[in-house]
This record gives C-alpha cells, sequence and structure tokens, in this order.
C-alpha cells in the first residue's frame, strides 16, 4: 500500500511516520510513555490489527507497531527476506536504528513466533505475551503440501492479481474472517478488505508464507528462558489452543491462559480483555510498578 496515499482513514495514523532503515522502509506506529512494548501483528494483517488495543495499552507503555516487510505501509526492499529468521534480524536492525530497547514483546499468530525468535536476537530475555500464537507445524500430508503450495504460488506469475482479482469482495472477505472463529464489525472487515485487495501486500503475503520455517525455533522452545504468557481463545479455527498448551508444557517459563467465547483475532474482538491481561502480565513480571 502507498504511504500516504492509501492512508486516509486508516486507523491511528496520528501515530505514524516511515522510516528508513534497510533493507525496507518502513510505516511504524508508536505512542504512549512507558515501559516499551513492542506490538508484532500476523501474516496478512498491518498496524490495523492493533487499533483497539493501542490505545488501552499507550495508558501504560511506551507502544511500538509496524507494519511487516511489504505488508501494510511497509515496502519489502528485498523478497528474500520474509522468512522467521531474516525478519526478526531485520526487525532488530530496526530496533537498534531507532533506539528501542523493548521491556515487553505482544504478538499475534505468526507474530508470536517473531516474537520469540527476536528475544533470541535481543539477548535480554524480555517477558512475550503470544496471543493464539500460531507455534504449530502442518501435520502429515499438509506438511509438506501446504509449503509447496505456497511456494508455488509465491513463484507464480500474477497470482496476488488473481487473488486480489477474484477473492476480495467483502462477502468473501467475511467468509475469511468468520472461518477463523472471530466476529468482527462492518467497518474492521473493510480494513481487511482494503489489505486483501492491495497487490504489494497480498504478494509479501505469500511471500512470507513459502519462506516460512519453524522448525528450528520449534526445537530451541525449551530454551527460551523469558516469562511469557499465551493467551488461547477456545473458539479460534485458525490455530488451535494445542499449540500454545504444547509450548507451555516445553517452555521453563510458560503459562497458558485460555479465552472462552473468542476466535482467532481475540485481539480485535476484545482488546479491553486481552490489554487487562497483558497489563496484569506486565505488573506480575515487573515491567510495570
Amino acid at each position: 500500500m502507498r504511504w500516504p496515499d492509501d492512508a486516509t482513514d486508516w486507523p491511528l495514523t496520528e501515530h505514524s511516520r516511515i522510516v528508513n532503515c534497510a533493507p525496507h522502509r518502513w510505516h511504524v506506529q508508536e505512542g504512549g510513555i512507558g515501559p516499551t512494548l513492542l506490538l508484532i501483528h500476523g501474516a496478512g494483517a498491518a498496524t490495523q490489527s492493533w487499533r483497539g488495543l493501542f490505545p488501552l495499552l499507550a495508558r501504560h507503555f511506551h507502544v511500538v507497531a509496524f507494519d511487516l516487510p511489504g505488508q501494510g505501509f511497509t515496502h519489502l526492499g528485498n523478497r528474500a527476506r520474509c522468512g522467521l529468521d531474516p525478519m526478526a534480524h531485520d526487525i532488530k536492525h530496526l530496533m537498534d536504528h531507532e533506539g528501542w530497547q523493548p521491556d515487553l514483546l505482544v504478538g499475534h499468530s505468526a507474530g508470536a513466533a517473531i516474537a520469540l525468535r527476536l528475544s533470541e536476537e535481543l539477548g535480554t530475555a524480555p517477558p512475550i505475551v503470544g496471543i493464539n500464537a500460531a507455534l504449530g507445524n502442518f501435520k502429515g500430508v499438509a506438511g509438506w503440501l501446504f509449503p509447496l503450495t505456497a511456494k508455488f504460488l509465491a513463484l507464480a506469475p500474477f497470482t496476488a492479481e488473481l487473488f486480489v482479482a477474484t477473492s476480495t469482495s467483502q462477502a468473501n472477505i467475511t467468509r475469511l474472517i468468520n472461518g477463523t472463529g472471530s466476529k468482527l464489525p462492518p467497518e474492521d472487515l473493510a480494513l481487511y478488505r482494503r489489505l486483501a485487495r492491495n497487490r504489494d501486500h497480498v504478494d509479501a503475503t505469500l511471500a512470507m508464507m513459502a519462506q516460512w520455517s519453524l522448525d528450528d525455533l520449534l526445537r530451541r522452545l525449551p530454551d527460551i528462558r523469558s516469562q511469557t504468557l499465551f493467551l488461547a481463545a477456545e473458539g479460534d479455527k485458525a490455530v488451535p489452543v494445542r499449540d500454545s498448551q504444547n509450548a507451555t508444557n516445553i517452555m521453563p517459563n510458560a503459562t497458558c491462559r485460555i479465552l472462552p467465547d473468542l476466535g482467532h483475532l481475540a485481539h480485535e474482538e476484545a482488546p479491553e480483555i486481552c490489554a487487562d491481561l497483558i497489563t496484569d502480565f506486565a505488573t506480575q513480571t515487573a515491567v510495570l510498578s
């Protein structure tokens, strides 16, 4: 998406700025005073995913959010850097460039995996909150078929254009979001439709899917000593609760909290609940006094 041309009515643009930090040109949103809290959205979303949670957290924290490479308003500088390791490295480079030293990492879905990987890059073991953390590899045939399909789609010419042309009616976007177990109001669904209708955003999301691998991170989870809270929504149809439970069982300092009556986009459905849980966790881990 083009900044600022496509930013009309985009949530929280009063907190937005563009940061040139190789290899990407980043869209960043920053606000609030206090300990630094870093928000990392999931694949196919953007900073709009935090539109309800950001202002609530900014009452207690210096909140930083950004669009992942190529998604939302972040311009992708190198298409080969959409996998987990290069993304974490490039985010760390952005943090160093901006002087951010996060006291708490919060990630949703694939963003939770990035938060865990980023904690290894930081070396300071800040506490982590993973909301519906996507930490499970696909089983059986899907284990090899999905990555191969994603790679094919990412390499095939006109794939993004075809998706934008055929799959982005309001009805299709509504079905897609409802299929995650979440119910969003029309104005929020419209934001996802704007993202899905943008060729560059779709292309970067496909590239992320094609380059994604969790194998190494999953093997190292027992070595990640950060205090970690997994928030797992009972109604999530995209990421099973057992992913968070399994990670909790093998990480030395992790706990899991089940959220009833919410889906994959729990932080968008119930930002007040998630903000309270994050703030309580920050107090328990001495991020907040």
